[in-house]
């Protein structure tokens, strides 16, 4: 390296900005107009801009204004270099929106209830100063908090639509709490016709968990016996484990431990599986908080024991 070599021009932006625009527009009148200057100011700063660096820039005629070598060579570097700036400053902008600022969002309660709570602590422990609001909600309303931009984005399951776009996060199938009084087993599954013989237990029309389950019992040309009608999971399971019906639950709902009563069996034939999505208006931009959530959400919704289970490396048999 040349340690004689002499010291760069000190060339500001707002020089570098009007030649880009002369450059552009292959005139000073035009980029003096869309500048909101004077032909003769723009001129000044490109003459300015030339005597830093020493050389001409443009071909100046009566009729034509052309980029010299040297004016090409420039045009490249500050193009570049303008980029890399307008990219730096946006980084900078989202870490500092990213560290205050809200984020308002919805979720369906059985999520709420199960797995929420972890992911909103790591939110929280990473970005102190950003303020959250939840809304437990169910499919109807969340939908609706969603639609109406009264949040952010809605943590709930996915449907048909055309008004809305999902993020799948979590596939989450459905189980039957059963009382052991009504069935006995051993097997870990049970046909949904099996259990159309029994007393329910089901959460309210208001979720999309009902939906699913009607629609499947209509193709299926099956009908149950409604026993009892609730809004919450943990009630299902209260209900069913005093015998009192059989529980209708997403897997994410079941106790970690059950009572001696009942069975936990996954729901075939067929089986019903519902998909857990971030669920924003379609065309919707989230904020870069808000994507900051939604990326902890990705990363922690599933269940540390499920998820040790998925990463654990499979045997490889060898025979002797």
């Amino acid at each position: 390296m040349n340690s004689l070599a002499s010291p760069l021009p000190n060339v500001n932006l707002k020089l570098l900005q009007t030649f880009l625009q002369v450059s552009e527009h292959s005139s000073f009148r035009v980029a003096a107009e869309k500048t909101f200057r004077s032909p003769s100011a723009v001129s000044a700063q490109v003459r300015q801009l030339e005597e830093q660096l020493g050389v001409s820039l443009f071909h100046r005629t009566t009729r034509s204004v052309r980029l010299t070598e040297e004016g090409h060579q420039l045009l490249e570097c500050a193009q570049r270099a303008l980029q890399e700036v307008g990219s730096g400053l946006r980084k900078i902008q989202e870490s500092a929106d990213v560290k205050r600022g809200r984020v308002a969002l919805s979720c369906s309660p059985t999520i709420a209830e199960t797995r929420l709570a972890r992911v909103l602590a790591a939110f929280e422990q990473d970005y102190p100063g950003i303020e959250v609001s939840v809304r437990e909600l169910t499919s109807t309303a969340l939908f609706e908090s969603v639609r109406r931009r009264e949040v952010d984005f809605g943590i709930g399951p996915k449907i048909e639509t055309s008004d809305f776009s999902f993020e799948t996060v979590l596939d989450d199938p459905f189980y039957a709490l059963v009382p052991k009084r009504f069935i006995s087993t051993s097997k870990s599954t049970i046909a949904l016709s099996t259990l159309a013989g029994m007393p329910m237990l089901v959460l309210n029309t208001a979720t999309a968990l009902r939906g699913m389950l009607e629609a499947t019992l209509k193709e299926r040309n099956l009908t149950i016996s409604n026993r009892y009608e609730f809004t919450q999971a943990q009630t299902l399971i209260s209900m069913a484990t005093a015998g009192l019906g059989a529980a209708i639950l997403p897997k994410v709902a079941l106790p970690a431990k059950l009572g001696p009563s009942v069975y936990s069996l996954r729901i075939v034939k067929p089986p019903l599986l519902r998909q857990v999505a971030v669920i924003t208006l379609r065309g919707q931009a989230l904020s870069p908080a808000s994507l900051r959530l939604v990326q902890l959400l990705r990363q922690l919704i599933a269940d540390p024991a499920e998820k040790r289970v998925s990463e654990k490396p499979k045997r490889s048999r060898t025979r002797t």
